[in-house]
């Protein structure tokens, strides 16, 4: 066994334990919305009495499962694309054009997260709180989080599509 082939083996099982965590981390936030949500039916039609700190904490639950969702998405390229052009390019050019798209992507995703970091360490100043006294910034911090992890998916996935590109026809 060569080094290369147990490097691969290893970043490959390491890259499965990330996915993993990651899928955890989803299943776990949609799991805590729904018990929350159904805790927050209950206690106000049985008991007549309502907590508004879980109506933010639902709020904030959402943008974590959309922004981990997109995340968990952006592992294979999975998003959301409007591909009518490259329907009708010759293969080459379709793999250039998704290398292009992909390297888009990781700039703008890239952007986002370094602005989102500048937003969430302004909140940090700020020092409000959301609910409960936890810190606005905590809430937000999936922002650059997300935003980064997918800008690093998308900046690998341009690269491995170039590589594709410029590789010589067999």
């Amino acid at each position: 066994m060569t080094g290369d082939s147990s490097d691969k083996s290893i970043s490959g099982r390491v890259i499965g334990v990330l996915h993993r965590i990651e899928d955890f981390i989803l299943a776990s936030l949609l799991g805590i919305m729904i018990l929350l949500a159904v805790f927050q039916i209950v206690s106000r039609n049985v008991f007549g009495v309502g907590y508004s700190w879980t109506e933010v904490l639902l709020r904030v639950l959402v943008l974590w499962i959309g922004l981990v969702g997109a995340m968990i998405a952006s592992r294979t390229d999975g998003h959301i694309s409007i591909d009518v052009v490259s329907r009708f390019l010759p293969k080459r050019a379709r793999m250039a054009a998704d290398a292009f798209t992909q390297i888009l992507t990781a700039a703008v995703c890239g952007l986002v997260a370094w602005h989102g970091a500048r937003f969430v360490n302004m909140e940090q100043e700020f020092g409000g709180t959301a609910f409960a006294d936890v810190p606005v910034w905590v809430c937000e911090l999936i922002i650059p989080v997300a935003f980064s992890v997918i800008a690093v998916r998308y900046g690998i996935l341009s690269i491995q599509s170039i590589v594709q590109v410029v590789k010589p026809k067999p």
